[in-house]
Protein backbone atom coordinates (compact mmCIF):
# COMPACT_ATOMS: atom_id res chain seq x y z
CA UNK A 1 0.00 0.00 0.00
CA UNK A 2 1.34 3.10 -0.70
CA UNK A 3 1.49 5.15 2.14
CA UNK A 4 1.35 8.99 2.76
CA UNK A 5 4.59 11.14 3.80
CA UNK A 6 4.02 13.39 6.81
CA UNK A 7 5.15 16.83 6.07
CA UNK A 8 8.92 17.30 6.64
CA UNK A 9 9.69 20.07 8.68
CA UNK A 10 12.18 22.48 6.79
CA UNK A 11 16.03 21.10 6.22
CA UNK A 12 18.60 23.12 7.63
CA UNK A 13 22.35 23.22 7.41
CA UNK A 14 24.30 22.49 9.95
CA UNK A 15 27.90 23.53 10.23
CA UNK A 16 30.35 22.13 13.58
CA UNK A 17 32.92 24.73 13.77
CA UNK A 18 36.25 24.53 15.57
CA UNK A 19 34.43 21.94 18.12
CA UNK A 20 36.50 20.26 20.49
CA UNK A 21 36.02 18.32 23.48
CA UNK A 22 38.04 17.89 26.89
CA UNK A 23 36.74 16.00 29.39
CA UNK A 24 36.83 16.85 33.39
CA UNK A 25 39.53 14.17 33.77
CA UNK A 26 41.90 15.52 30.95
CA UNK A 27 40.55 13.19 28.03
CA UNK A 28 40.45 15.05 24.97
CA UNK A 29 37.70 13.17 22.75
CA UNK A 30 37.27 15.34 19.71
CA UNK A 31 40.23 17.84 18.52
CA UNK A 32 39.08 21.07 17.09
CA UNK A 33 36.80 19.82 14.18
CA UNK A 34 34.82 21.99 11.04
CA UNK A 35 31.96 19.86 9.03
CA UNK A 36 29.80 21.08 7.25
CA UNK A 37 26.10 18.98 6.41
CA UNK A 38 23.97 20.46 3.70
CA UNK A 39 20.31 20.58 3.89
CA UNK A 40 18.71 17.56 3.59
CA UNK A 41 21.61 15.71 3.44
CA UNK A 42 22.59 12.27 4.99
CA UNK A 43 25.89 12.35 6.44
CA UNK A 44 27.27 9.14 8.41
CA UNK A 45 30.12 9.58 11.24
CA UNK A 46 31.98 6.72 10.47
CA UNK A 47 35.18 5.05 13.03
CA UNK A 48 35.98 3.06 15.28
CA UNK A 49 35.05 2.76 19.18
CA UNK A 50 36.83 6.11 21.09
CA UNK A 51 37.52 7.76 17.66
CA UNK A 52 34.93 11.22 18.70
CA UNK A 53 31.97 10.40 16.48
CA UNK A 54 29.61 10.17 19.51
CA UNK A 55 30.77 13.23 20.90
CA UNK A 56 30.86 15.13 17.95
CA UNK A 57 27.07 13.60 17.25
CA UNK A 58 26.32 14.55 21.28
CA UNK A 59 27.66 18.32 20.10
CA UNK A 60 25.51 18.69 17.69
CA UNK A 61 22.41 17.60 19.47
CA UNK A 62 23.11 19.74 22.52
CA UNK A 63 23.72 16.57 24.95
CA UNK A 64 27.49 18.27 25.50
CA UNK A 65 28.84 21.64 25.07
CA UNK A 66 32.15 22.12 22.81
CA UNK A 67 35.11 23.60 24.43
CA UNK A 68 35.56 27.21 24.32
CA UNK A 69 35.87 28.78 20.84
CA UNK A 70 33.58 25.64 19.51
CA UNK A 71 30.26 26.44 17.86
CA UNK A 72 26.89 25.09 16.26
CA UNK A 73 25.21 26.33 13.33
CA UNK A 74 21.12 25.51 12.26
CA UNK A 75 21.52 27.51 9.08
CA UNK A 76 22.71 31.16 10.50
CA UNK A 77 21.34 30.70 13.81
CA UNK A 78 23.83 29.84 16.45
CA UNK A 79 22.17 27.00 18.42
CA UNK A 80 26.14 26.35 20.53
CA UNK A 81 23.95 27.69 24.00
CA UNK A 82 20.80 26.04 23.33
CA UNK A 83 19.88 22.70 25.24
CA UNK A 84 18.57 20.11 22.76
CA UNK A 85 14.98 21.05 23.27
CA UNK A 86 15.40 23.91 21.98
CA UNK A 87 17.52 22.79 18.56
CA UNK A 88 14.23 20.95 17.03
CA UNK A 89 16.45 18.11 16.98
CA UNK A 90 14.95 14.33 16.93
CA UNK A 91 17.71 11.08 18.20
CA UNK A 92 17.22 7.43 17.85
CA UNK A 93 19.63 5.29 19.90
CA UNK A 94 21.19 2.09 19.46
CA UNK A 95 18.47 0.71 22.21
CA UNK A 96 15.87 2.66 21.42
CA UNK A 97 14.52 3.97 24.84
CA UNK A 98 11.22 3.31 23.83
CA UNK A 99 8.64 3.38 27.08
CA UNK A 100 8.27 0.31 28.07
CA UNK A 101 3.81 0.95 29.39
CA UNK A 102 2.98 2.46 26.27
CA UNK A 103 1.79 1.32 23.06
CA UNK A 104 3.42 1.94 19.94
CA UNK A 105 0.75 4.88 18.97
CA UNK A 106 1.56 6.18 22.30
CA UNK A 107 5.47 6.27 21.74
CA UNK A 108 5.08 7.79 18.46
CA UNK A 109 2.83 10.58 19.97
CA UNK A 110 4.21 11.23 23.13
CA UNK A 111 6.41 14.13 21.83
CA UNK A 112 3.53 15.74 20.35
CA UNK A 113 1.41 15.06 23.41
CA UNK A 114 3.86 16.74 25.48
CA UNK A 115 3.88 19.75 22.75
CA UNK A 116 0.46 20.50 23.08
CA UNK A 117 -0.71 19.48 19.71
CA UNK A 118 -5.04 18.88 19.35
CA UNK A 119 -5.82 14.95 19.62
CA UNK A 120 -7.29 14.84 15.85
CA UNK A 121 -3.70 16.00 14.19
CA UNK A 122 -1.87 13.92 16.75
CA UNK A 123 -3.93 10.70 15.60
CA UNK A 124 -3.24 11.69 12.26
CA UNK A 125 0.43 12.54 12.50
CA UNK A 126 1.20 9.01 14.29
CA UNK A 127 -1.45 7.16 11.24
CA UNK A 128 0.91 8.80 8.66
CA UNK A 129 4.11 7.24 10.51
CA UNK A 130 2.45 3.87 11.37
CA UNK A 131 2.39 3.64 7.27
CA UNK A 132 5.38 5.01 6.84
CA UNK A 133 7.45 2.67 8.89
CA UNK A 134 5.46 -0.33 7.50
CA UNK A 135 3.83 -1.11 11.49
CA UNK A 136 -0.06 -1.21 10.75
CA UNK A 137 -1.71 -3.37 13.07
CA UNK A 138 0.45 -2.92 15.63
CA UNK A 139 -0.60 0.25 17.00
CA UNK A 140 -2.08 -1.19 20.11
CA UNK A 141 1.19 -3.50 21.01
CA UNK A 142 4.14 -2.12 23.40
CA UNK A 143 7.28 -2.72 23.33
CA UNK A 144 7.69 -6.06 24.22
CA UNK A 145 5.65 -7.23 22.03
CA UNK A 146 7.54 -6.60 19.26
CA UNK A 147 10.24 -7.55 17.53
CA UNK A 148 14.09 -5.82 17.31
CA UNK A 149 12.99 -4.08 13.87
CA UNK A 150 9.78 -3.43 14.64
CA UNK A 151 11.17 -1.26 18.15
CA UNK A 152 13.52 0.28 16.29
CA UNK A 153 10.90 1.46 13.23
CA UNK A 154 8.74 2.73 16.40
CA UNK A 155 11.82 4.79 17.85
CA UNK A 156 12.50 6.23 13.87
CA UNK A 157 8.81 7.43 13.95
CA UNK A 158 8.77 9.03 17.35
CA UNK A 159 11.88 10.99 16.76
CA UNK A 160 10.77 12.28 13.15
CA UNK A 161 6.83 12.88 14.85
CA UNK A 162 7.97 16.39 15.57
CA UNK A 163 8.94 16.90 12.46
CA UNK A 164 12.72 17.99 13.60
CA UNK A 165 15.20 20.29 11.83
CA UNK A 166 17.71 17.49 12.32
CA UNK A 167 17.76 13.83 12.61
CA UNK A 168 20.07 12.14 14.74
CA UNK A 169 20.72 8.62 14.66
CA UNK A 170 23.27 6.50 17.19
CA UNK A 171 24.34 3.07 16.21
CA UNK A 172 20.25 3.04 15.27
CA UNK A 173 20.65 -0.81 13.88
CA UNK A 174 23.51 -2.16 16.36
CA UNK A 175 21.04 -4.41 18.34
CA UNK A 176 19.93 -6.11 15.25
CA UNK A 177 20.79 -9.61 14.07
CA UNK A 178 22.87 -9.42 10.33
CA UNK A 179 19.49 -10.35 8.22
CA UNK A 180 17.35 -7.49 9.80
CA UNK A 181 19.97 -5.39 10.06
CA UNK A 182 20.44 -5.49 6.45
CA UNK A 183 16.84 -5.45 5.49
CA UNK A 184 16.27 -2.20 7.58
CA UNK A 185 19.23 -0.77 6.76
CA UNK A 186 17.88 -0.42 2.91
CA UNK A 187 14.59 0.56 4.59
CA UNK A 188 15.71 3.35 6.45
CA UNK A 189 17.75 4.66 3.04
CA UNK A 190 14.79 4.67 1.43
CA UNK A 191 12.98 6.56 4.55
CA UNK A 192 15.69 9.56 4.81
CA UNK A 193 15.65 10.33 1.21
CA UNK A 194 11.72 10.29 1.63
CA UNK A 195 11.56 12.51 5.01
CA UNK A 196 14.41 14.88 2.96
CA UNK A 197 15.61 15.85 7.26
CA UNK A 198 19.43 16.55 7.23
CA UNK A 199 20.75 13.34 9.17
CA UNK A 200 23.70 12.78 10.94
CA UNK A 201 24.39 8.72 11.28
CA UNK A 202 27.43 7.64 13.40
CA UNK A 203 28.11 3.99 12.93
CA UNK A 204 31.20 2.01 13.08
CA UNK A 205 29.67 -0.56 10.46
CA UNK A 206 31.00 0.49 6.80
CA UNK A 207 28.39 -1.48 4.96
CA UNK A 208 25.71 0.50 6.67
CA UNK A 209 27.33 3.83 6.07
CA UNK A 210 28.23 3.40 2.40
CA UNK A 211 24.52 1.56 2.02
CA UNK A 212 22.33 4.76 4.07
CA UNK A 213 24.73 7.85 3.64
CA UNK A 214 25.43 10.60 0.77
CA UNK A 215 28.77 11.38 2.17
CA UNK A 216 30.67 9.45 5.20
CA UNK A 217 32.69 11.77 7.78
CA UNK A 218 35.80 9.00 8.69
CA UNK A 219 37.52 9.50 12.10
CA UNK A 220 40.29 8.50 13.86
CA UNK A 221 41.58 9.69 17.62
CA UNK A 222 39.46 12.20 17.56
CA UNK A 223 39.86 14.02 14.13
CA UNK A 224 38.42 13.82 10.64
CA UNK A 225 40.68 11.98 8.33
CA UNK A 226 38.60 11.56 5.08
CA UNK A 227 35.33 13.35 4.38
CA UNK A 228 33.52 12.37 0.87
CA UNK A 229 30.87 10.54 -0.88
CA UNK A 230 31.62 6.77 0.25
CA UNK A 231 32.83 5.23 -3.48
CA UNK A 232 35.16 7.84 -4.03
CA UNK A 233 36.79 7.25 -1.01
CA UNK A 234 36.38 3.66 -0.89
CA UNK A 235 38.08 3.93 -4.36
CA UNK A 236 40.86 6.09 -4.08
CA UNK A 237 41.17 6.82 -0.32
CA UNK A 238 44.72 8.69 -0.34
CA UNK A 239 45.10 7.44 3.02
CA UNK A 240 46.30 4.17 4.72
CA UNK A 241 44.06 4.29 7.26
CA UNK A 242 40.89 5.23 5.07
CA UNK A 243 41.77 2.56 2.63
CA UNK A 244 42.50 0.13 5.14
CA UNK A 245 38.96 1.21 7.50
CA UNK A 246 36.84 0.83 4.35
CA UNK A 247 36.68 -2.66 3.25
CA UNK A 248 39.57 -5.10 3.31
CA UNK A 249 43.05 -4.66 2.08
CA UNK A 250 46.77 -6.48 1.88
CA UNK A 251 49.54 -4.55 2.72
CA UNK A 252 52.75 -5.50 0.11
CA UNK A 253 55.99 -4.44 1.79
CA UNK A 254 59.01 -3.07 -0.30
CA UNK A 255 62.37 -3.61 0.89
CA UNK A 256 65.18 -0.42 0.01
CA UNK A 257 66.17 -2.18 -3.18
CA UNK A 258 62.69 -2.52 -4.62
CA UNK A 259 62.00 1.42 -3.87
CA UNK A 260 65.27 2.41 -5.15
CA UNK A 261 64.59 0.55 -8.47
CA UNK A 262 61.21 1.82 -9.03
CA UNK A 263 59.66 -2.35 -8.53
CA UNK A 264 56.99 -3.88 -6.74
CA UNK A 265 58.08 -7.28 -5.58
CA UNK A 266 55.72 -10.03 -4.95
CA UNK A 267 56.63 -13.67 -5.16
CA UNK A 268 58.92 -14.17 -7.99
CA UNK A 269 57.27 -11.05 -9.75
CA UNK A 270 58.38 -7.83 -10.16
CA UNK A 271 56.50 -4.97 -11.68
CA UNK A 272 57.30 -1.17 -12.52
CA UNK A 273 55.89 0.89 -8.93
CA UNK A 274 53.48 3.82 -10.22
CA UNK A 275 55.52 6.75 -10.41
CA UNK A 276 53.78 8.35 -7.57
CA UNK A 277 53.76 5.64 -5.31
CA UNK A 278 57.74 5.02 -5.50
CA UNK A 279 58.79 6.08 -2.15
CA UNK A 280 56.61 4.16 0.24
CA UNK A 281 57.67 1.69 2.26
CA UNK A 282 54.69 -0.50 1.02
CA UNK A 283 51.55 -0.76 -1.09
CA UNK A 284 48.04 -1.80 -0.21
CA UNK A 285 45.69 -3.51 -2.68
CA UNK A 286 42.11 -4.69 -2.09
CA UNK A 287 41.26 -8.89 -2.60
CA UNK A 288 38.73 -7.98 -5.66
CA UNK A 289 41.62 -6.43 -7.51
CA UNK A 290 44.21 -9.57 -6.90
CA UNK A 291 43.72 -11.25 -10.57
CA UNK A 292 44.21 -14.90 -10.21
CA UNK A 293 44.86 -17.18 -13.49
CA UNK A 294 47.24 -19.64 -14.84
CA UNK A 295 51.18 -18.73 -13.89
CA UNK A 296 52.62 -16.83 -16.76
CA UNK A 297 56.14 -14.70 -17.39
CA UNK A 298 55.08 -11.79 -15.83
CA UNK A 299 52.60 -12.91 -13.16
CA UNK A 300 53.71 -14.20 -9.60
CA UNK A 301 53.48 -17.77 -8.87
CA UNK A 302 51.50 -18.56 -5.98
CA UNK A 303 50.34 -21.57 -4.48
CA UNK A 304 46.24 -21.50 -2.85
CA UNK A 305 46.46 -22.66 1.07
CA UNK A 306 42.85 -22.14 1.64
CA UNK A 307 39.41 -21.71 -0.33
CA UNK A 308 36.31 -20.24 1.36
CA UNK A 309 33.10 -20.39 -0.70
CA UNK A 310 31.20 -17.41 0.81
CA UNK A 311 28.24 -17.56 -1.29
CA UNK A 312 28.55 -14.85 -3.99
CA UNK A 313 32.28 -15.01 -4.35
CA UNK A 314 35.58 -17.17 -3.36
CA UNK A 315 38.15 -15.97 -0.87
CA UNK A 316 41.44 -17.64 -2.32
CA UNK A 317 44.48 -17.58 0.69
CA UNK A 318 47.54 -17.35 -1.29
CA UNK A 319 50.98 -18.64 -0.32
CA UNK A 320 54.34 -18.40 -1.91
CA UNK A 321 58.13 -17.14 -1.40
CA UNK A 322 57.50 -15.35 1.69
CA UNK A 323 54.53 -13.71 0.47
CA UNK A 324 50.59 -13.81 1.70
CA UNK A 325 47.66 -12.31 0.00
CA UNK A 326 44.22 -12.50 -0.46
CA UNK A 327 42.25 -12.76 -3.56
CA UNK A 328 38.56 -12.97 -4.31
CA UNK A 329 37.20 -14.25 -7.41
CA UNK A 330 34.37 -15.31 -9.00
CA UNK A 331 31.74 -17.86 -7.11
CA UNK A 332 31.82 -19.99 -9.87
CA UNK A 333 36.13 -20.04 -9.64
CA UNK A 334 37.40 -23.82 -9.92
CA UNK A 335 40.29 -23.05 -8.48
CA UNK A 336 41.30 -25.74 -5.80
CA UNK A 337 43.68 -25.95 -2.66
CA UNK A 338 46.88 -27.17 -3.50
CA UNK A 339 46.96 -25.75 -7.29
CA UNK A 340 49.88 -23.21 -8.16
CA UNK A 341 48.40 -19.83 -9.94
CA UNK A 342 49.61 -16.42 -11.12
CA UNK A 343 49.40 -13.69 -10.48
CA UNK A 344 48.64 -10.19 -11.39
CA UNK A 345 47.58 -6.61 -10.34
CA UNK A 346 46.68 -3.70 -12.88
CA UNK A 347 49.16 -0.78 -11.89
CA UNK A 348 46.11 1.64 -11.14
CA UNK A 349 45.00 -0.37 -8.21
CA UNK A 350 47.90 0.00 -6.17
CA UNK A 351 47.25 2.33 -3.06
CA UNK A 352 49.69 4.05 -0.35
CA UNK A 353 51.04 3.28 2.65
CA UNK A 354 52.68 5.08 5.05
CA UNK A 355 53.19 5.32 8.70
CA UNK A 356 50.42 7.70 10.14
CA UNK A 357 50.62 6.82 13.43
CA UNK A 358 48.22 9.71 15.37
CA UNK A 359 50.07 11.66 17.74
CA UNK A 360 48.91 10.65 21.53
Amino acid sequence: MESTNPAPAASVRVEARDCAKTFADGTRALKPTSLRIEPGEVLALLGPSGCGKTTLLRIIAGLEAPDPGGSIRFDDEVVTAQPIERRGVGMVFQHYALFPQMTVAANIGYGLRIRGLPEAQRRQRVGELIDLVRLQGLEHKRPAELSGGQRQRVALARAVAIRPRVLLLDEPLTALDAKLKEQLRDELAELLRRLRITTVHVTHDQQEALAIADRLAIMRAGVIVGLGVGEALYRDPGHPFLAEFLGRVHRVPRDPAARASGLVTLADARWPCPDHLRDCPALLVRPEDVRVGSPQPGRATLTIARRVFLGERVQLHLDGAGCALTAEVDRDSTARVGERVGVSIEAQRWMPWFDDSPEP
